[in-house]
C-alpha cells in the first residue's frame, strides 16, 4: 500500500561500493552464463589474522572548505530545498523548530550512537547556529530510536531510515502513519519529529543516517539529484553534513526567519542574509529559478539502483536516465550520475565500455563544487579493474588519488576498500612493508564501515580475488 504521506528517508545505494568482482571470479572459474555468486576466494592468510580495531567513530571535523555557488544560485537552492518534498509536491511556508531542541535516543542503542551524536550536535550548534542538544526539557524534540532492520522495512522496504513528524516513536508512527500527523506539508511549525534507524547497520550506516534524517527533520525536506556537495541527494555519495549543508541550515535558523513565512517573504530575506553569511559569493538575485528534474528521471535512477530488478533491467534504466539528462541539456551531477550507474552496470558485460562511462562522469564532476567524493568513488572502481586486469601500479596510483576525498568525507568504507587494494597491488609489486602498512590501516576502520568481521573479510577475500585475477594475467 502506498503511504499518502511518505516519510523522508536515505535511499540504499549498495552499487556505490561494489566491486567488479567478476574479474576475481573468472580467474577462480567460478563465472558462466549464470548469475554471479559471491566471491569465495580465502583471504589472504596476513590479513585474516590482522586485529582489527574497535569500531571507533571518526574525528569530528568541520565541513570541508569546498567552494561554494554563488549567492544566487544558493537563494534559489535554499528555495528547492524547503518548499517542496522530493516527490515534487509543494509545500505552501516554511517550517522550523522555534527555540531549543532536546534529542533522546531509544531502543537498541548501537555503541557508536552516542559519540556520533554528540559529534553531530556540537556541528549543528557551532557551524549553523542551531539550539540543539542532548539536554532534557525542551518544548521542542527529536526522538530517535533504534529497531532491528527487518521491522522497519516491512514497513518502509527502500529506506536505509527515515524520518516523519508528529510522532514519538516505532509505536506512535504505526498507529498515525497513515493520518495528518506524519504530513510535512501540513505543518506550521515543528515541534516533534521522530527519526527511525536500524539498529544492527554498520556504525558509518548509523552515523550517515544520523546526518541526513536529523538534518532533514530539522530543514529541508527535499532531496535533489542536481545538487553535487550535500546529503540532500539520492545519489548518498556525502556521508555526512557538507560546507553548503551547513550554510543551509544556518540560513534556516536565522533569526530574520520563522515558521509559518510564504516563499515570497522567504525570498526577500535571502539577500541580506547570504550577504551576511557568505559575503564572497556575490548579489543574490537575478537567476531564474531551475527547472525541476523530470519525475521520470528520478524514477529511472531508481529503478537503476534497485537491486531486485536484474543487471539489464537496470542497465536500460541507466540508460533512460542518461538520454533524459541529455535531451535536458544538463552539464550537472545527475548527468554524471547517469554515467557512473551506467559504469558500474557494464563493467562485466563491457569493461572499456564501463571505463569510458566512468571517464565521462569524472569530466562532468570535475568542475562541480565538493565533488571530490563522487570521483574518488570512481577512482575506487577503477584501482579495482586495474588490480583485476594485472595493473598494481595502476591500482596504487588511483587509490593514492582518491584517499585524500575519502578522507576528508569521513567514508570509513571507502577508506577500507581502497587500503585492502592498496594492500595487494603492493603486494603484487614485491613491497611488503608497504602492503602490511595498507593492512594496518585498513584494520584501523573497517570496523566502522562494514560492520561486522564477516563483512570485512568477504570483502578482504573479494579484493584478494581481483589480485589473484590480475596474477593470472601476469
Amino acid at each position: 500500500m502506498r503511504l499518502p504521506f511518505r516519510p523522508l528517508a536515505r535511499r540504499k545505494t549498495p552499487l556505490l561500493t561494489a566491486l567488479p568482482l567478476w574479474l576475481g571470479l573468472a580467474a577462480l572459474g567460478l563465472t558462466g552464463c549464470a548469475p554471479q555468486p559471491e566471491a569465495t576466494a580465502r583471504a589472504p592468510a596476513n590479513a585474516l589474522i590482522l586485529p582489527l580495531a574497535e569500531p571507533t567513530p571518526l574525528p569530528a571535523t568541520p565541513a570541508p572548505g569546498a567552494r561554494l555557488p554563488p549567492n544566487s544560485q544558493l537563494a534559489q537552492d535554499f528555495l528547492e530545498l524547503n518548499f517542496a518534498l522530493e516527490t515534487g509536491r509543494e509545500l505552501p511556508r516554511f517550517s522550523r523548530f522555534e527555540g531549543p531542541i532536546s534529542v533522546s535516543m531509544a531502543g537498541r542503542i548501537p555503541a557508536t550512537a552516542q559519540v556520533d551524536l554528540a559529534q553531530l550536535l556540537s556541528r549543528l550548534r557551532n557551524e549553523a547556529g542551531v539550539p540543539i542538544s542532548t539536554a532534557p526539557g525542551a518544548a521542542n524534540r527529536i526522538q530517535i530510536e533504534f529497531l532491528p532492520k527487518r521491522q522497519m522495512q516491512a514497513r518502509v522496504p527502500n529506506a536505509a531510515c527515515f524520518v516523519v513528524p508528529g510522532v514519538a516513536g516505532w509505536a506512535d508512527y504505526l498507529r498515525h502513519r497513515n493520518g495528518p500527523r506524519t504530513d510535512w506539508a501540513g505543518l506550521q511549525t515543528r515541534q516533534l519529529v521522530s527519526v527511525f534507524i536500524p539498529s544492527d547497520a554498520s556504525p558509518q550506516e548509523v552515523r550517515d543516517c544520523l546526518h541526513e534524517e536529523i538534518s532533514q527533520g530539522l530543514g529541508p525536506l527535499n532531496d535533489l539529484y542536481r545538487l553535487p556537495d550535500t546529503v540532500w541527494n539520492d545519489d548518498n555519495f556525502h556521508a555526512v553534513l557538507t560546507r553548503f549543508d551547513m550554510l543551509m541550515l544556518r540560513l534556516a535558523y536565522a533569526p530574520e526567519m520563522r515558521s509559518g513565512m510564504s516563499r515570497p517573504e522567504v525570498m526577500a530575506r535571502l539577500p541580506g542574509l547570504l550577504a551576511r553569511l557568505n559575503p564572497g559569493g556575490g548579489a543574490a538575485m537575478g537567476v531564474a529559478p531551475p527547472a525541476p528534474t523530470p519525475q521520470a528521471y528520478v524514477e529511472a535512477v531508481t529503478g537503476a539502483l534497485g537491486g531486485a530488478r536484474s543487471t539489464p533491467q537496470r542497465h536500460a534504466s541507466a540508460q533512460r536516465a542518461l538520454m533524459i539528462a541529455q535531451a535536458q541539456g544538463w552539464a550537472d551531477s545527475r548527468t554524471a550520475f547517469a554515467w557512473f550507474v551506467i559504469g558500474r552496470l557494464s563493467l562485466q558485460a563491457d569493461p572499456p565500455a564501463a571505463l569510458a562511462a566512468f571517464d565521462r562522469a569524472e569530466a562532468l564532476y570535475h568542475p562541480l563544487p565538493g565533488a571530490g567524493i563522487q570521483i574518488a568513488h570512481i577512482d575506487m572502481q577503477r584501482a579495482a579493474h586495474a588490480l583485476g586486469t594485472g595493473q598494481p601500479e595502476q591500482a596504487t596510483r588511483l587509490v593514492d588519488r582518491a584517499l585524500g576525498p575519502a578522507r576528508a568525507g569521513q567514508n570509513a568504507a571507502l577508506m577500507t576498500t581502497l587500503y585492502m587494494i592498496r594492500a595487494e597491488a603492493q603486494a603484487r609489486l614485491g613491497n611488503t612493508a608497504a602492503a602490511r602498512q595498507a593492512r594496518l590501516d585498513m584494520g584501523r576502520w573497517a570496523r566502522y564501515g562494514f560492520g561486522s568481521d564477516v563483512a570485512v573479510l568477504r570483502r578482504v577475500a573479494e579484493v584478494a580475488a581481483l589480485a589473484e585475477a590480475g596474477a593470472r594475467i601476469n
